[in-house]
């Protein structure tokens, strides 16, 4: 195969790892029946903070716990406003996004622009010299490959195990996992503590290894692009994985472009922006009747199949407050 290609289908791997971190937390928070609509805001705010960790003491692993503990921080005031005091989540969530935003640029002026450390790359043994799989999926870092484990962990977690199972039915229907002797309350917390903990890895990612470094708005956007894809993968882990190794081909594709001389005259905001724009297009189109014009052509049991494939149904409990009485 191209080297070409080859290096493309790497560098969407690793774009996609900080949405995968950010979406698949979201995932598992909103499937306890939590919304945390703070990810833009944190994001920014734990790529800032885990490359000044990573600037002061030269450990990348102390960035990334920061981060991680930056993130839990964020999602736990979502938790408890919403929780103990039954404020929406929605607007607490908002509020916390821009702080956290304006937070970023604030504290973090002073490493705007500057080299820093980064997580080196650890090619797998024997897995890398696997011809062109091996360069795609294992010549990366342990970022990289931590992001596939998050998938696979989600997924089994969620359809395989009790607690699970429990967390789905807390989202679902609160009342009948409490009258089981479910501590709601607890499960919600716990997967929102874990979720901002991804979120917060996410934004690790970002500047420890795809953006190496930091400067004002970073990562914006990526935020509101990783709780989109949520909602476009159906809560569903393995979906949701997907639209962020779309959201990362849009990038690769953009960063391809702008290299090739045909493209030299064209501003460069325009491939920055243009990924956001592409995968707003498409999860428009997947929204739209299109979608259900296109499935009046298939048998009602492959339309139901597919339907099932292409949209999802959120948590029924999502974003509602549970009362013990």
């Amino acid at each position: 195969m191209d080297p070409f290609i080859i290096s493309t289908l790497a560098s969407i791997v690793a774009n996609a790892a900080p949405i995968i971190y950010a979406s698949i937390g979201e995932t598992l928070t909103e499937k306890a029946g939590v919304i945390n609509l703070s990810l833009d805001g944190t994001i920014l705010l734990t790529a800032m903070a885990s490359f000044a960790v990573a600037y002061n003491t030269g450990s990348v692993l102390l960035g990334f716990l920061c981060a991680a503990l930056i993130g839990a921080l964020i999602a736990g005031i979502v938790a408890f406003a919403s929780i103990e005091l039954e404020q929406e989540q929605v607007a607490v969530g908002f509020v916390l996004t821009l702080l956290a935003a304006d937070l970023s640029s604030f504290l973090g002026n002073p490493y705007v622009n500057l080299a820093g450390p980064y997580l080196q790359q650890q090619p797998v043994p024997l897995l890398s010299r696997i011809p062109i799989v091996g360069d795609i999926f294992f010549s990366h870092n342990l970022a990289i490959y931590g992001s596939f484990a998050v998938i696979l962990a989600a997924w089994w977690w969620m359809a395989k195990t009790q607690p699970g199972l429990r967390m789905r039915g807390v989202g679902e229907r609160p009342e009948s996992a409490f009258a089981r002797g479910v501590n709601v309350f607890g499960v919600r917390y716990v997967y929102t503590l874990l979720g901002g903990a991804l979120v917060g890895i996410g934004g690790a990612t970002y500047s420890l290894v795809v953006k190496l470094g930091w400067s004002h708005n970073h990562t914006t956007g990526n935020g509101w692009i990783a709780l989109a894809i949520v909602i476009f993968g159906g809560w569903d882990p393995w979906k949701v994985a997907g639209g962020a190794y779309l959201f990362g081909a849009l990038r690769a594709l953009g960063s391809a472009l702008q290299r090739n001389p045909a493209f030299v005259n064209v501003p460069t905001q325009i491939f920055a922006t243009a990924p956001f724009a592409l995968m707003i297009l498409f999860l428009a189109l997947t929204s739209s009747g299109l979608t259900d014009r296109f499935l009046e052509l298939f048998s009602p049991g492959t339309r139901r199949r597919l339907e099932r494939l292409i949209r999802g149904r959120g948590p029924a409990a999502l974003g509602k407050p549970f009362q013990r009485d």
